[in-house]
């Protein structure tokens, strides 16, 4: 399991591409039947990835990384299946996830595991303090929120799985960003949350395409490129933003246009936060 290690705006300002994206940016996360996990020093996160393969399922493994018994003995757990339908089993228990359904898994539960061919599983978990309830929440019952323009190229769903009035947490908050047709900001204006961090994963992009995800002080800004089903680690000192960008033609041939009006496509993407946003995606 990688360990992302936490640092500061002056370190990160001096910092080149490579540099950058081996700090802040996680770039395999699902790999046909395996779990894969990197652990974080902001907020001691931990993002994941599991895709089943075949028929056998695959299990939450328990890094030494964590000195715990067993991975949920002192944290909770959320599952967003970005694939198509599978199985998370907890502690006996089969809880069906459709595309986009989440599940929360509350602190306490010793075995976890993940089946399902074609399903593809985006693991968030912090530290908890207090045990809630095993709770799946699909996206059809999940709190849908418009914001932004088509005048501003942000206009945008939100689904709010993960939060107060929704499944309730001891820090975890989770959602879903999905982009209209033309809209290409993820997050606008860009800003900071300079009491908890975030992680991005970024989705569903076409082939040939990429997004352009800024971070860094507001005056002192960073770019990275971020490819299908990677996720970008945000530091509470950072800003974050990303539009998506098609940086090769699909059809093997540019379009008939120049180098300075590039064609940009929609993606999606999720995101964890603590529960202390005042004003991103929700509020407590």
């Amino acid at each position: 399991m990688k360990q992302y290690i936490a640092v500061s705006p002056r370190e990160t300002a001096q910092m080149n591409t490579a540099e950058l994206r081996a700090h802040f940016l996680i770039e395999t996360l699902f790999v046909p039947g395996s779990v894969e996990l990197a652990y974080t020093h902001y907020d001691r996160m931990l993002v994941g990835g599991a895709v089943p393969q075949g028929t056998e399922a695959l299990t939450l493994p328990c890094p030494d990384t964590l000195k715990a018994n067993y991975f949920l003995e002192r944290r909770e757990l959320g599952i967003l299946n970005i694939g198509t339908a599978g199985q998370v089993t907890v502690d006996g228990t089969v809880y069906n996830l459709g595309e986009q359904d989440c599940l929360y898994v509350g602190k306490g539960s010793r075995e976890v595991s993940f089946s399902g061919e074609g399903a593809r599983y985006y693991l968030l978990s912090a530290p908890a303090h207090k045990e809630y309830p095993t709770t799946v929440r699909t996206q059809a019952e999940a709190t849908p929120v418009e914001l932004g323009s088509q005048e501003t190229a942000n206009q945008r769903t939100i689904y709010k799985y993960i939060y107060n009035e929704g499944i309730p947490s001891c820090q975890l908050v989770m959602g879903l960003t999905q982009l209209k047709p033309g809209s290409v900001w993820n997050t606008m204006p860009a800003h900071v949350h300079d009491r908890r961090m975030e992680a991005y994963l970024y989705f569903n992009l076409p082939a040939g395409q990429r997004v352009l995800h800024l971070m860094g002080e507001p005056q002192q800004t960073r770019p990275l490129w971020v490819s299908n089903e990677q996720a970008i680690l945000s530091p509470p000192w950072s800003i974050h933003t990303g539009a998506a960008r098609r940086l090769t033609p699909s059809s093997g041939a540019w379009p008939a246009k120049t180098s300075s009006t590039p064609t940009w496509t929609p993606c999606r993407s999720t995101h964890f936060n603590n529960p202390t946003a005042t004003c991103f995606l929700f509020s407590f």
